[in-house]
């Protein structure tokens, strides 16, 4: 009698009991749930009819759109996993994940195509290529395929320890990794969504995170199990943002601490009235306190903290209100918002643990690294047993970040132990950027490390040492980066020295390039 624990059951019972309920807007685009999930099995239909089954990867590049939405349900009720890409990545970036990942179907959109077309010949294992809009030479049409296709296929029997998605994510090494999630991972930490950040039945859900970012945060399922509305948001506009949150009525929203940042102070004149009761969900980096304080008193919105990895899905902590924080000043309960918080009900056992894996004491000053273990950690990096143990192998997943543990419980990180920068919520590897910059002609010596940015939450800055007698500018190097990597990884600050701190065996003390670095967002 058991039933498997996956987010299609959240369609499941939506579709049921919720068929006429407006599902999802997309520009002018508006869905029931019966009319959405027609049209996911029609999609399902016409994978099935290209060859794909149980345990084939399907790969999508998109930005938030319905068709991208209904990937989330489509690929997966076929057994097959779904691949989401970062669209903001390089084309060589393209051509990694999707060879990595063995995906035989690579979707994309208009925006996208002639990236692909560029590297096409190097995507052997990519059998078709479709077009979710747009078109062009060598490219299926996704809305004539699934309009011809009739919604019957072959449902497999889904286990909750199959695979659900790949989702790459940079680390410390230049390549990206693919987090295995699995069914049963997403549906925990939806769950775990649901009860600590109760949107209702009927509530609208504005799409201003990727839907390719750590699976939309599960929302891409979470929304439709509250049987809410999704609402796309294609790019993060300010003025389309609070045009949709009046004209729709939109009442949550997730974003990175750099969108909050732009909403916050984005000029009245711009924004027009703010409606108040819009309840906020951020992470990706921690949002600083004033920012919070803003949102909530000038907007009369609620924001609530979480804390999570991709290889977490993502949710680990949340930062959960008490009572006791109502009595707090603004800018005192901003601070304790700013927390990473506590446990999700469901995402399992979360420890702060020192050098020899001993929980630090709750004093809000001894410094370890956050460890947990449970429901919601990944099943492991694809095809990378080596990485997978690295960070998995005592039986806890290891977090790389720096944090400390407060009396009353609530996590809060200090710094990353990873070298990796995390900016507008997007990872980039510090090392993969040194490269490329070594890779001038007139460069000796890099390193990167993140410097804090007003609107990115941080951005990479570049300490670099030059060849004897060679000479380069600041935005030379900033442009050569641009024009050999995805645009947010570019450093927007380079410092030219003599020489970089090392360690007696050669190491760079990149704490000694942070402790220099200045708060500033120009170079």
């Amino acid at each position: 009698m058991e039933t498997a624990l996956t987010p299609l059951e959240f369609a499941r019972r939506t579709r049921r009991l919720h068929p006429q309920r407006e599902a999802v807007v997309d520009q002018g685009t508006r869905l029931t749930y019966e009319q959405f999930f027609d049209r996911c099995d029609r999609w399902s239909a016409a994978l099935e009819r290209m060859g794909v089954r149980k345990g084939d990867r399907v790969a999508y590049i998109a930005p938030n759109t319905h068709a991208q939405l209904e990937s989330f349900y489509a690929v997966p009720q076929l057994g097959a996993v779904l691949v989401p890409i970062n669209y903001r990545l390089s084309a060589d970036d393209f051509v990694y994940i999707v060879n990595h990942s063995g995906a035989t179907v690579l979707c994309a959109h208009s925006d996208q195509l002639a990236v692909v077309d560029g590297v096409r010949d190097r995507m052997p294992g990519v059998e078709h290529f479709v077009a979710l809009e747009g078109s062009g030479e060598g490219w299926q049409d996704y809305e004539a395929l699934a309009g011809s296709a009739r919604p019957q296929f072959t449902r497999p029997e889904i286990a909750e320890t199959d695979l659900l998605t790949i989702n790459y994510t940079s680390g410390t090494t230049a390549r990206p990794k693919g987090v295995m999630i699995t069914h049963r991972n997403a549906y925990m930490n939806v769950v775990g969504t649901l009860l600590h950040l109760r949107i209702e039945l009927g509530e609208r859900y504005l799409w201003t995170l990727p839907m390719f970012h750590a699976n939309g945060w599960t929302y891409t399922w979470t929304v439709t199990a509250a049987a809410a509305t999704h609402v796309c948001l294609r790019a993060v506009d300010p003025a389309h943002v609070f045009d949709l949150v009046r004209e729709e009525g939109v009442s949550w929203l997730c974003a990175a601490p750099t969108v909050l940042i732009t909403l916050a102070n984005t000029p009245e004149e711009v924004r027009g009235p703010v409606p108040p009761g819009v309840h906020v969900v951020t992470a990706g980096a921690s949002p600083a306190a004033d920012t919070i304080e803003r949102l909530e008193d000038t907007f009369g919105w609620s924001v609530t903290h979480v804390y999570g990895l991709t290889e977490t899905t993502p949710f680990i902590t949340v930062c959960e209100p008490r009572p006791e924080h109502a009595d707090l000043a603004g800018n005192e309960r901003a601070a304790v918002k700013a927390r990473q918080g506590v446990e999700l009900l469901t995402s399992g056992e979360l420890k702060v643990l020192d050098s020899e894996g001993n929980e630090v004491p709750w004093d809000g000053t001894t410094v370890g690294e956050i460890a947990v273990r449970g429901n919601v950690v990944m099943a492991g990096y694809y095809n990378d047993p080596e990485a997978t143990g690295k960070v998995m192998g005592d039986g806890w997943f290891r977090s790389g970040d720096a944090a400390v543990t407060h009396p009353d419980g609530f996590v809060e990180i200090q710094d990353r132990i990873k070298d990796v920068i995390i900016s507008g919520g997007e990872n980039i590897s510090s090392i993969e950027v040194e490269g490329v910059l070594l890779r001038h002609p007139a460069v000796q010596e890099a390193a990167i490390v993140g410097v804090p940015h007003e609107r990115w939450g941080e951005t990479p800055k570049a300490s670099v040492v030059l060849r004897e007698g060679a000479t380069a500018t600041a935005e030379e190097l900033i442009g050569f980066a641009r024009d050999n990597l995805a645009h947010f990884k570019a450093p927007t600050q380079v410092e030219f020295v003599d020489q970089l701190p090392k360690t007696a065996t050669g190491k760079i003390q990149k704490y000694v390039l942070r402790k220099g670095a200045s708060a500033v967002s120009s170079h």
